[in-house]
């Protein structure tokens, strides 16, 4: 499986002046802080406002996220996830349903997804997740995750390729990338036309954005791994769905 860090020279010709952390995709210790109290009494659930759902409300959030659902939830859930981390592709494909058509539905819980960038393929995979705005976002993360081996293999034997890419000037970078990886062709067949692909690739502020969030929110909450998760402002060590799944069940959601 190709794997295409960012290297800091690299980096630093494609995001300058800003400096991106990169964590690893890799299961941390359950328990690390925030424990969560079981709650014998299940939450009460909260209608939708009139002709929607909850999982229809979805907004970009100020730390650059994508909320999904109640923004008065009893339970604020914050993955920070990276698109190239298989941890976080199997936690999708177990408990993405669950997440959005029961706990998020019920409009007890919302759930935010913030892009925590790896590389360079993360990175622009992030781009491209975010073209079609907030109410596309969730489900474009959802197909890069279910397809992610399949884009991981189409990699195989293009590292010459890639280096290349990620040698281009600034503003041709990530379409470099894009297109080593197969990804206007996958996005196309998922909504995004070709020409606005290539719009968002170009978007070089929201690139150094989407780096400067990971730097300075990996910091702010010592994220060393993806995927972690903040329950209601706290850093838990959940990281697999059994664990989120039982913990959010015992703050009363069942």
């Amino acid at each position: 499986m190709l794997r295409t860090k960012v290297r800091p020279a690299l980096l630093l010709a494609a995001l300058a002046p800003l400096a991106l952390g990169l964590a690893a995709c890799k299961k941390d210790e359950p328990g690390a802080s925030g424990g969560a109290t079981a709650s014998a009494t299940p939450l009460p659930t909260v209608a939708a406002p009139a002709g929607k759902t909850w999982a229809d409300d979805v907004v970009q959030t100020p730390e650059g996220g994508y909320r999904m659902g109640n923004p008065d939830a009893a339970i604020k859930i914050v993955e920070y996830g990276s698109l190239t981390c298989p941890h976080c592709g199997e936690l999708s494909e177990k408990g993405s349903a669950t997440i959005r058509d029961q706990w998020v539905a019920s409009g007890r819980v919302s759930y935010e997804f913030r892009h925590f960038v790896r590389d360079a393929l993360d990175l622009t995979l992030g781009l491209m997740a975010s073209c079609g705005g907030p109410q596309t976002y969730f489900g474009q993360v959802e197909q890069v995750f279910a397809n992610q081996k399949s884009i991981f293999d189409g990699l195989q034997g293009k590292d010459a390729q890639m280096q290349a890419a990620m040698k281009a000037s600034d503003a041709q970078r990530f379409t470099a990338i894009a297109d080593v990886a197969g990804l206007p062709q996958f996005f196309a067949a998922r909504g995004i036309p070709a020409a606005q692909a290539k719009t968002c690739l170009a978007n070089t502020k929201l690139a150094e954005q989407m780096a400067k969030n990971t730097t300075d929110q990996g910091s702010q909450y010592q994220i060393e791994g993806t995927p972690t998760f903040l329950v209601n402002g706290d850093k838990i060590g959940t990281s697999t769905w059994e664990e989120l799944k039982a913990r959010i069940e015992g703050m009363g959601v069942r």
